[in-house]
């Protein structure tokens, strides 16, 4: 497998609960959760894109564009998250997962522990979808990590290796913003 490009981003939590995302290679975007959709967030950028990223289980991300395009990505742990078939890596810096991600990418680690196994479907059904968005829920109602039971919880939503599934970084009142929102 190549070596992915490394693109590091990090978020600000603004006072109306959005967040403001900065991608080092100059694209910024502007996030907010989906009302009543816990595993959605909306965004739109500073270039006229927008879309949905959705939370499915077993880590994966689907972004879905205003004009229909879907992409997938996988949440691959240390504030990390795999787009397409690995061409891009996403790094996480403003979570503390992200920094030691940072961190390990400096060391020459944490690109080379990319694997096959780790790439993001290229598509997937409508039933594959849903099935994995079942297995999202049933995680959280017995409140095992967010793996989507991958049988992977070695990394939560912060890459910090405690476990904790995407949800945890958010308040009871779902208000609040989770550091590393869906990649």
């Amino acid at each position: 497998m190549n070596r992915p490009e490394e693109i590091r981003y990090t978020d600000e939590l603004l006072a109306d609960g959005t967040v403001h995302r900065r991608y080092e290679n100059g694209p910024e975007e502007w996030r907010r959760r989906t009302p009543g959709r816990p595993h959605v967030v909306d965004w739109h950028d500073d270039r006229g894109g927008s879309g949905t990223d959705e939370l499915l289980g077993d880590r994966i991300i689907k972004r879905s564009l205003a004009d229909g395009t879907v992409t997938y990505a996988r949440d691959i742990g240390y504030g990390r998250t795999l787009w397409g078939r690995g061409e891009r890596l996403l790094v996480n810096r403003s979570s503390f997962g992200g920094r030691m991600g940072v961190v390990l990418a400096g060391l020459g680690v944490a690109s080379l522990a990319v694997t096959a196994a780790q790439l993001p479907p290229l598509s997937l059904s409508p039933e594959q979808e849903e099935e994995l968005r079942q297995q999202q829920a049933q995680a959280q109602q017995s409140g095992g990590g967010g793996d989507g039971g991958s049988g992977s919880s070695d990394a939560g939503s912060d890459g910090s290796g405690d476990g904790n599934d995407w949800d945890s970084d958010w308040d009871g009142d779902g208000d609040a913003w989770n550091d590393d929102d869906f990649g």
